[in-house]
């Protein structure tokens, strides 16, 4: 079942989205050669639940940190731990809060230190496509335009789009419906109406769109071991557009 959301609950969750926001821009601060993904996944735990909230990923079916932290050829789902980032890689950190019944999600893909042209043009592209599907995120238009859209610039940009993980309606619930593939076609799909909360997440390879899951039962990585981005954002569709809720206002 698919849940619009009235006026008051959008509002909770802007600030659900604040204090992502505002976690990952604490995250991006402190990511340097020499730090370890579970001290990134410590100042993010700190920051939410100091701002009245709980970590959203924590304890979900299992998972057992704050954030998740995919480092290289890492899609999603990278368990934070005693890795120590090294200057050149590219991380992608998925955070989400839960604040007074409803849940923010959002990821981004940071560059340590100084990174390769190519790595830069991956995280740039992956950010880039969100916005080009972010374009058709309004009243009246089918889920299918955002899907097309996004597909159709990475492609065009000549890496690939992950098919086994999609984005997801988002409010009480992680994950509701609807799905949100990064792929597809315009004029597919339901229609967009007021009210109507997305979490668009593009996840980009460098090579193959083809992936796999590690032994640990969450790491998500390239088939071929190249690079991946994320980009995410909590959206709310709304008479006047869209309205993205987890970027720090």
């Amino acid at each position: 079942m698919i849940y619009l959301k009235s006026d008051q609950e959008i509002e909770i969750m802007r600030k659900a989205g604040q204090i992502v926001a505002e976690a990952l821009l604490l995250i991006e601060e402190a990511i340097r050669p020499g730090i370890t993904t579970k001290e990134l996944d410590r100042i993010a735990e700190e920051y939410i639940i100091r701002c009245g909230a709980r970590p959203s990923f924590k304890g979900y079916h299992g998972f057992p940190a704050t954030i998740c932290a995919s480092v290289n050829e890492e899609v999603v789902h990278g368990i934070p731990g005693e890795r120590v980032l090294k200057e050149g890689d590219i991380i992608s950190v998925d955070c989400g809060a839960f604040y007074q019944g409803f849940h923010g999600d959002a990821a981004r893909t940071f560059p340590v230190g100084k990174v390769a042209p190519e790595a830069q043009r991956l995280i740039d592209v992956t950010r880039e496509s969100f916005f080009e599907g972010l374009k058709y995120a309004k009243v009246g238009n089918r889920l299918g335009d955002i899907s097309a859209a996004i597909q159709e610039y990475v492609e065009k940009n000549n890496f690939s789009v992950v098919r086994d993980y999609v984005g997801h309606g988002i409010g009480r619930e992680m994950h509701e419906q609807p799905a949100v593939p990064n792929y597809g076609k315009s004029g597919r799909g339901m229609k967009l109406q007021r009210g109507l909360v997305l979490a668009i997440e593009p996840m980009v390879n460098m090579g193959t769109f083809a992936v796999k899951e590690l032994d640990d039962g969450w790491t998500v990585v390239t088939y071929d071991g190249k690079l991946s981005a994320h980009y995410e954002n909590t959206v709310a569709i709304l008479d006047n557009g869209p309205e993205i809720l987890t970027i720090k206002k």
